[in-house]
């Protein structure tokens, strides 16, 4: 007969991991990471960086570009508000740029004339006299009036004429205090000329405000003012 073995308790009832088999419902292990070589991750952060950069840039030269347009139109809309008064000032200029280079060679003239009326007072009376004894020859006589300091110097100038000038009438030199020197007066029977350099100076004068004026006119409907 088989005998009982007795329990001794000497089991160790510890907590033991147990070896069966997965079941069939448990997660699947997480795949692996991959990982990329250093140079690759330099490289595209590298070009990265340059395409940042070109981004920038150009967007950078829009923006230039629009605020240069913006700048142009303000510029040119300023120009073109201010092109007629630039346009009226630079008349106002050439007229009186104009004006300034008349007046000072009408000066300058005047000066010389002067000068020269002082040095040789009869040189102008002789050559009028000349002149009018060229077309004078039926004329019966002539008559001179002059200032006295020239009375002389006239009567001989104008016989040394009357010689080829085919004048044969009665020749008469006044001399006449009132005639500025310089100045003189002929007369003959349906005629005369009078030379008078105050009023040659008022003529000038009178030319050159023509002239002037005319220039301005000129200017202005060329500007279309």
């Amino acid at each position: 007969m088989t005998q009982l073995a007795r329990f001794t308790f000497d089991l160790n009832l510890e907590t033991r991991p147990m070896s069966a088999a997965p079941a069939n419902d448990a997660p699947p292990p997480p795949p692996p990471v991959p990982t990329i070589p250093e140079d690759v991750v330099a490289q595209l952060v590298a070009s990265a960086r340059e395409d940042g950069y070109a981004e920038g840039v150009a967007a950078g030269e829009r923006n230039a570009g629009a605020m240069a347009a913006q700048t142009l139109a303000a510029a040119s809309g300023t120009l073109a508000t201010q092109s007629a008064s630039m346009a009226e000032a630079l008349d106002r200029a050439i007229a009186d740029h104009r004006r300034e280079a008349v007046e000072l060679a009408l000066g300058i003239g005047r000066k010389l004339a002067l000068h020269l009326l002082a040095r040789y007072p009869e040189v102008e009376l002789e050559a009028l006299v000349a002149e009018c004894l060229a077309s004078l020859g039926g004329v019966p006589h002539l008559v001179i009036r002059c200032h006295p300091e020239l009375a002389d110097s006239i009567r001989d100038n104008a016989t040394a004429q009357m010689a080829h000038s085919g004048f044969s009438g009665r020749l008469v030199v006044m001399g006449e205090p009132d005639i500025r020197l310089g100045d003189g007066r002929l007369e003959w029977v349906d005629g005369g000329v009078v030379r008078d350099i105050a009023e040659t100076a008022r003529e000038i004068d009178r030319q050159i405000a023509s002239y002037l004026a005319a220039h301005g006119r000129n200017e202005q409907e060329e500007n279309g003012h």
